[in-house]
Formats: C-alpha cells, sequence, structure tokens
C-alpha cells in the first residue's frame, strides 16, 4: 500500500489533536507520522525542501512537499466521511487560504497550548510513526 507522510509540530497541542484526527479518520492507515522535530522530521524537511518558516503541519506525497492550506486540503482527500468535501475550498485563492491557515498556525500555541509530554499510542498506531 502506498503511504503518505505528515509531518507536525511534535510540541503542539492542536496539532497532536489534529494527528489524533486524522487517524480517527484514516482506518486505512493511508499516512504516517513523524515530528518536525525528530531525526527523521528534519531529514524528511531538508530533503523536500520545506521552508524555515513552516513549522505546523507538511504532507509528503509522491515526493513532494505540500505545506499550509495545500497540504491540509490533500490530506482530507484520503480521509472517511465528509471530509472529502474540504477539495472544494481549492478553488479559492492560495493566498487566502494560507492566509487563515498561517492565523491559526501562529496562534496555536496561546489558543491550544504546549504539550508537555507526547501521547503513548496503542501498538497498532504506533507503527505509523517513523520517529521511534
Amino acid at each position: 500500500m502506498e503511504h503518505a507522510i505528515v509531518l507536525f509540530d511534535g510540541d503542539c497541542n492542536f496539532c497532536d489533536s489534529s494527528v489524533q484526527f486524522i487517524i480517527n479518520h484514516d482506518p486505512a492507515g493511508y499516512y504516517q507520522f513523524a515530528s518536525l522535530q525528530s531525526e527523521i522530521g528534519k531529514e524528511l524537511s531538508n530533503k523536500h525542501n520545506v521552508p524555515d518558516d513552516v513549522d505546523s503541519l507538511v504532507l509528503i506525497k509522491d515526493g513532494q512537499a505540500y505545506v499550509k492550506s495545500e497540504g491540509a486540503l490533500m490530506i482530507s482527500n484520503h480521509l472517511t466521511g465528509l471530509w472529502k468535501l474540504a477539495h472544494y475550498l481549492k478553488p479559492f485563492p492560495r493566498a487566502l487560504r494560507d492566509g487563515a491557515y498561517d492565523v491559526i498556525a501562529k496562534n496555536r500555541y496561546k489558543v491550544f497550548g504546549k504539550l508537555d509530554s507526547c501521547m503513548l499510542p496503542p501498538p497498532h498506531i504506533r507503527k505509523r510513526f517513523l520517529d521511534k
């Protein structure tokens, strides 16, 4: 089975909740995960030329990195339920979508806080995390 990788801010409550959401809506296990702070997260960021100012969520699919709203919308394509409908936001100008994304990303620590510790997923989920 083909996989895509979601890189996320491992210190962010909102990002952690987003990963949990993806896991819960991806029963096929299409997505694998790594924190941006991990060695593999740093390697993948460098390999795929992820800009330094992107620090919340990155999708790596088919050898290419997708950031901000583009990555989030692409992630929704493989989720179950009505989340697939998010692709209807794609026609909106990217600058507008990324602007909204940036507001959330910039304020995520203030609104949602930082994690003191990482979650320990059950073994069947843990295998989807690349930074062991």
